[in-house]
Order: C-alpha cells, then sequence, then structure tokens
C-alpha cells in the first residue's frame, strides 16, 4: 500500500539524532494503551514470521525480544503502556536534508463498486496472481533479470523480466492472469494498485474484499509526481481527487500516463477479513485507522514503533495537530528511504479525502529498541 505521490529520500542525506522523550511533543497525552494494542498485534506476527531474509534482523531479533515482555504483561492502560516504550526504546529523530521534519502522505483502503463477471458497465479487471511470476526478494537476483527488478517469470529456458504494465493490459499474459472483479473506470484500477487493497461492493449489496497478491517487480513512477512535472495540475493542488478526475476526464492521455508506471499489481481475495476488519497490510495483518503506517521495508522492520509530530487534514483548509505512536505495519512500491511514512486512515470516501490531502512535513521519530542505533546505510548518527 503505498501513496499516489511518493518518492525516494536518499540515506546519504539522512542524519539520525538520539532524544529524549521528554522531548517529544504531546507525548504524555497520547492515547498509548492503543498504540500498544496496535503493537502486540505486529508482535504476534513477528512470532510466526519464518522468513529467512529479513532487512535489519538484528531490529527485528531486539523487537522479539521487547514482544516477549509484552506478552508476559498483557493489555495495559495508557499509563502502563506509555511506561513501557520508554523502557524498552529510545527515540531517535530523522533528519533530512538538514530539516527536522520529512514528508508525510497518507492512504486508505478504497471502496468502490464493481462485479464477479464482467458486464457492459463494469469491464475494467483487476488479476490474480500468475503462477509464473517469481518474486525476487531483497538482496536476491536470477540469472538473465536486470539487477534492481523484483519479479521475474518462470520459463522453460530460464528466467526473463516480468512484462510491465503496458505489456500486461495489452494482453502479454493472455489466460495465465485471472480476473477476480471488474470495476467501471480503468483510474479506479490503477488507484487500487497504488492503495494495495480495496473494498468491493457487487450489485447485489453484498460486498468482497481484495488485498495485494504480489506485483510486476518493475519500477514504480508517480504518476502524480509526473502530472505536476509537465504542469497539468500544480503540486500545491495535487490530491487524490484531483488526480482521479484528471484521469477521468482526459482517458486517452490518462492511459499513455498510467503506462508510464511499469510497476503491475496483481490481487486475491481476501475472505478471511470481516467487514469490520480493516484491509491486509505488508505484515500480514489487518491495518488499523490512524495508528498502522507505512515504511521502506528495506530499512525499518514490521512492529518498529515511530512518534509523529506535525498536522492532520480535516478539510482541504483546515488540519488539526498530530502528536500520535504509530506501528510500522506495511510497506509500498513508492515508500522509499528512511525519510519516508505513509500514513493509514482507514476504509472509504472519507478516509480517501483524507489520504489525498495528507501531504505534510512532519516531525519522524523512530523509536529504537534500547542500546541499537538506528540500522540507516550511510545515515549519519548525533547522539
Amino acid at each position: 500500500m503505498t501513496s499516489t505521490f511518493a518518492q525516494a529520500a536518499p540515506s546519504g542525506d539522512i542524519h539520525l539524532k538520539k532524544l529524549a522523550f521528554s522531548e517529544l511533543q504531546g507525548w504524555k497525552n497520547d492515547a498509548q494503551d492503543v498504540a500498544y494494542a496496535v503493537f502486540l498485534k505486529s508482535c504476534e506476527a513477528l512470532e510466526n514470521d519464518k522468513s529467512v531474509l529479513r532487512p535489519a534482523k538484528s531490529m527485528e531479533d531486539a523487537l522479539r525480544s521487547i514482544c516477549k515482555k509484552a506478552f508476559q504483561l498483557g493489555s495495559l492502560d495508557s499509563e502502563k503502556a506509555r511506561q513501557f516504550f520508554e523502557a524498552e526504546f529510545t527515540p531517535w529523530l530523522v533528519n533530512y536534508k538538514g530539516s527536522d521534519t520529512v514528508l508525510l502522505t497518507g492512504y486508505y483502503e478504497p471502496e468502490l463498486s464493481g462485479s464477479l463477471v464482467a458486464t457492459d458497465e463494469f469491464s475494467v479487471p483487476l488479476l490474480a496472481r500468475p503462477d509464473d511470476l517469481e518474486t525476487i526478494p531483497e538482496g536476491e537476483s536470477r540469472p538473465g533479470i536486470e539487477a534492481g527488478l523484483r519479479g521475474a517469470k518462470r520459463t522453460s529456458k530460464g528466467f526473463e523480466p516480468y512484462p510491465t504494465r503496458q505489456e500486461i493490459e495489452e494482453g502479454a499474459l493472455r489466460d495465465k492472469a485471472q480476473p477476480l472483479v471488474y470495476l467501471r473506470r480503468p483510474s479506479e484500477a490503477f488507484i487500487i494498485h497504488v492503495q494495495g487493497s480495496t473494498r468491493i461492493r457487487l450489485p447485489d449489496n453484498s460486498s468482497v474484499r481484495v488485498a495485494y497478491a504480489g506485483r510486476n517487480g518493475q519500477p514504480y513512477t508517480s504518476i502524480g509526481r509526473l502530472l505536476i512535472e509537465r504542469g497539468a495540475i500544480l503540486q500545491d493542488e495535487m490530491s487524490l481527487e484531483r488526480l482521479m478526475g484528471w484521469l477521468d476526464a482526459n482517458p486517452k492521455d490518462a492511459r499513455a500516463l498510467m503506462h508510464q508506471n511499469k510497476s503491475f499489481i496483481f490481487f486475491r481475495l481476501a475472505t478471511e477479513l470481516s467487514e469490520h476488519e480493516g484491509p491486509i497490510g505488508g505484515q500480514g495483518i489487518p491495518l488499523f485507522p490512524e495508528r498502522s503506517l507505512a515504511v521502506d521495508r528495506n530499512i525499518w522492520s514490521y512492529g518498529m514503533p515511530f512518534w509523529l509530530e506535525g498536522v492532520l487534514p480535516v478539510t482541504e483548509n483546515q488540519t488539526k495537530p498530530l502528536n500520535r505512536l504509530m506501528i510500522a505495519q506495511d510497506t509500498g512500491s513508492a515508500i522509499l528511504g528512511a525519510a519516508r511514512g505513509d500514513f493509514y486512515f482507514g476504509s472509504g470516501k472519507a478516509a480517501g479525502t483524507l489520504a489525498g490531502l495528507m501531504r505534510h512535513q512532519t516531525r519522524f521519530i523512530v523509536l529504537q529498541p534500547r542500546g541499537l542505533k538506528p540500522a540507516v546505510p550511510d545515515a549519519h548518527y548525533e547522539q
């Protein structure tokens, strides 16, 4: 799951400054019992995670140790939860290019109308993951596949780069990727590719949930940023609604623009989710509105707490203070670098409006297990 307008923050421009909890604005006023409950869910996922290749393995192992203490304590009220975080973690401020604030964007789970069968009204498919798609884990490679590509096509002769978005939409996969559900407009499908999941309301008023199942491994390009660079939408006016409006108003140009983003997402039906649960994030558990954070998985471990200081949108012209403890539970192809975060707002149109407005400079403070520095390549440290 990602923001439509995200961009990378080079690690060499990152400075990390050690702080005291007394330096965190609003730290004692947050409902940290809520954050602690979300943290416990990440702990359960860490406990069940059997993967071998993980970023910052020592950091994740330290988190597992902290999680064992949390399991023994069980549920806590806000004050005891705050004491727990203070006892187990140390705050580090992420400074990017000399600024103590970094870009925080927002994302959500769309709710759209659709159909399980193609009709005149619903003809744009979301595709299931093909059997011949091989995901290339970070740090690994495959013969014949260019470095940096994270997906490959398995053939009888070896591996080939997986087709791009344009090639897939022009029929390169044929019957290898089956449609799961059909939407009205290409712009809707594209936004779901960016957001990573959706709730589809069917003609009989029942609903299905669609979740991320893999990607073709081709590079991600922000089409929102391309429109800003072309002058089609001013940067200060860019929002999810403005982007969707432009795509719908310019269908011919929109198709060519969307093809500039070679990344393509495949999905699955998330039958394990109840109506009231959030979508499945990168950690494999349901996301929690306004407590789950998407980060660069190549740098930060899932389950890592982050303290955010800034503002949240209320309307297009109004904001409210943001002083909140979040838990890293998701990632996305557009969330790159240590100085990037994506704030999960929840499901539906109202959450989508707020997510589209969220593009603010924010104090981004990672809570590291005590005794460990943040494992950010080429970063500078100030203690």
